[in-house]
């Protein structure tokens, strides 16, 4: 029995479909897979790559800028504020915003340029798979 997945954020479910496994990065509990017959579980998500295995074969990826996983009964729902299919993710757009954080994190240790620097990193981990 394959896992049932949605991936949903507030304007639209960005996934929907049966999968053989899910992994994601929570908060302080680094990566975790889940397989069907997976104890419940809930947690925070950590801005990161979320990877969805199809049934079918293939995956799915998402760069999702936190949340949460709700684990219970074979479903698996990810709900986070932001969250982006690999393949909707401008990669140049990602790219530019990363240097800019770069940048601006060498001479401002702030909360929300560490913030965006997590945000383009991930976004780039989503697409080509490089940390």
């Amino acid at each position: 029995m394959p896992l049932a997945v949605e991936l949903v954020s507030p304007e639209r479910t960005l996934f929907s479909g049966d999968a053989s496994m899910v992994r994601a990065r929570t908060v302080g509990g680094g990566d975790i897979a889940f397989l069907t017959g997976h104890a419940p579980f809930v947690g925070a998500l950590a801005i990161g790559t979320v990877e969805i295995t199809l049934s079918e074969g293939g995956s799915e990826k998402a760069a999702v800028h936190g949340g949460f996983i709700e684990v219970s009964h074979d479903r698996v729902k990810i709900l986070s504020d932001l969250a982006e299919l690999s393949s909707t993710i401008d990669v140049e757009r990602a790219r530019k915003a990363q240097e800019k954080a770069q940048a601006a994190a060498q001479s401002d240790d702030d909360a929300d340029v560490t913030a965006a620097l997590a945000r383009a990193t991930a976004r780039l981990t989503t697409v080509e798979g490089f940390h």
